[in-house]
């Protein structure tokens, strides 16, 4: 029966390989159809783990998972059910080759906390390295990729390496379900729920007193994207988020607010749209219009670059599954239709 051998140096390491309750081991046995124990015949104090299987493919491939999971450990990082997942679908890919590139310290910046906001995945870094390298940016994907966050990241480390002396972020207040007309409040009290999450990344990255102080030397600026109009905006990051809910009209206004040593990021879902029937997003044009243009980029995440709860992928993909399967039946009903059209004439 094919073996492979992982020493983990310690009992700590090998807790947090195992994770809560011996959740990634039960997980990676399951995926590649093997045993995992952490007792070495030789060694009674648990500082290595053996894998056994039928299939040495299978083995040697739960192997490289725990090696992977070893180093994020020794690291000091914490392992979630969202990381393991996506270690475990790579080395069952084939991936592994992108997968290593992960290994590198590539901090995007430090939160107050001392905490290290870092790519999680393949497409977030190649994401991270197409904002530090160019100048326009469209990310483009589904929700939870870390598209807003990563963005908000490198603005934040962009205003503290003095790169920029401002940040701009912005919204369209496009109603999903509920007119703004019926919210309680003054105009601020209204806005503020479409902006909430950028405050939120901010929140985090730079800590409540900082924030503040940042707001009120307008060196961070929050606003709706009606209030880009008529600017030029010089020596800033500017983000604009939810970029499928723009009209053409509008996404070509802020676009063309780029001013001297400036750089945006857009980001949205153009699956996601909250704009009337019939009408065209501003960014499912953007992407076609600007595609060739040298010092912009064109970043498109996948299901695979989902970071929140891995439920959340599935429903990604079941959501790809249903519009798949609606197109093919309007189609079959179109041309149903046309052939009956035909026939009756």
């Amino acid at each position: 029966m094919p073996q492979q051998i992982l020493l983990t140096d310690s009992e700590q390491t090998t807790a947090v390989i195992f994770g809560p309750c011996d959740r990634n081991i039960k997980r990676i046995e399951q995926q590649f159809d093997v045993r995992i124990s952490n007792r070495h015949p030789e060694n009674e104090m648990g500082d290595a783990l053996i894998v056994d299987g039928q299939d040495g493919d299978a083995v040697a491939k739960a192997y490289r998972v725990l090696g992977y999971l070893k180093r994020m450990a020794d690291q000091g990082g914490v392992i979630s059910e969202q990381s393991l997942e996506y270690i475990i679908s790579m080395v069952a890919d084939g991936a592994e080759s992108e997968l290593r590139a992960l290994d590198s310290d590539d901090v995007v910046c430090i939160t107050t906390r001392g905490k290290p906001i870092k790519p999680k995945t393949v497409g977030q870094k190649q994401y991270v390295e197409a904002i530090r390298k160019n100048t326009v940016i469209l990310g483009i994907g589904p929700a939870g990729t870390g598209k807003t966050f990563l963005a908000v990241a490198m603005a934040v480390e962009a205003l503290r390496q003095k790169q920029v002396s401002r940040i701009v972020l912005t919204r369209p207040a496009v109603e999903a379900g509920e007119r703004l007309g019926f919210l309680p409040g003054d105009l601020q009290n209204k806005i503020d729920p479409y902006l909430r999450p950028l405050n939120d990344a901010l929140f985090e990255m730079l800590g409540a007193e900082n924030y503040m102080r940042q707001l009120e030397r307008n060196a961070i600026e929050i606003a709706p994207l009606a209030y880009m109009r008529g600017r030029t905006l010089d020596d800033s990051f500017i983000l604009l988020d939810e970029a499928q809910n723009t009209t053409p009209e509008q996404m070509k206004m802020f676009l063309t607010r780029l001013g001297t040593n400036s750089k945006a990021v857009v980001t949205g879902d153009p699956s996601q749209t909250d704009l009337p029937s019939g009408q065209k997003s501003g960014l499912a044009v953007a992407m076609r219009v600007l595609k060739n243009i040298d010092g912009i980029v064109i970043h498109a995440f996948s299901e695979k670059d989902v970071v929140r709860h891995r439920l959340v992928q599935q429903i990604i993909l079941a959501y790809e599954k249903y519009e798949r399967e609606r197109t093919k039946e309007n189609v079959a009903s179109h041309r149903s239709h046309v052939h009956g059209t035909r026939s009756g004439t």
